[in-house]
């Protein structure tokens, strides 16, 4: 699976273009967890009103060759939210499927309830890297 990370703002465009079905085939919202809102546009905004970069986005591209189920989804983002230091954190995770090609995103809050500070991600180009070829060479 192809993992392809970033920090960033904007809740409520970035919310637009995960549940943009014009351009995508299928959208289904996969998981809300750990926000008081329910739905995609109000999770994001809960984070955006504690700070800036406060979001986590990560998309999970399958090879052309594979179709990855819901489980595989899952998987990636679980192992990904713990190789990150994102455990536990507030996520949402979203799959498109385009022209037959189904991928998903997943979007972390980095605000550390606790805290009240969004979360440091040193590494995490790196640490994806090389997340990316364990689920290769898991998945065949």
């Amino acid at each position: 699976m192809i993992l392809k990370g970033s920090q960033r703002a904007g809740a409520s465009a970035l919310a637009d273009h995960l549940m943009n079905d014009r351009d995508n085939d299928h959208v289904t919202v996969l998981e809300v967890r750990g926000f008081v809102a329910d739905d995609l546009h109000g999770a994001l905004s809960e984070a955006y009103a504690i700070s800036t970069q406060f979001m986590f986005s990560l998309s999970l591209n399958p090879p052309q060759d594979h179709i990855a189920s819901e489980q595989d989804f899952f998987d990636a983002a679980d192992r990904a939210e713990e190789k990150l230091g994102l455990r536990g954190q507030p996520r949402a995770i979203i799959i498109h499927e385009k022209e037959g090609r189904r991928h998903a995103h997943v979007v972390w809050s980095r605000i550390d309830g606790e805290e009240m500070k969004a979360i440091n991600l040193p590494h995490f180009k790196t640490k994806l890297r090389d997340l990316s070829r364990d689920l290769y060479l898991d998945h065949g």
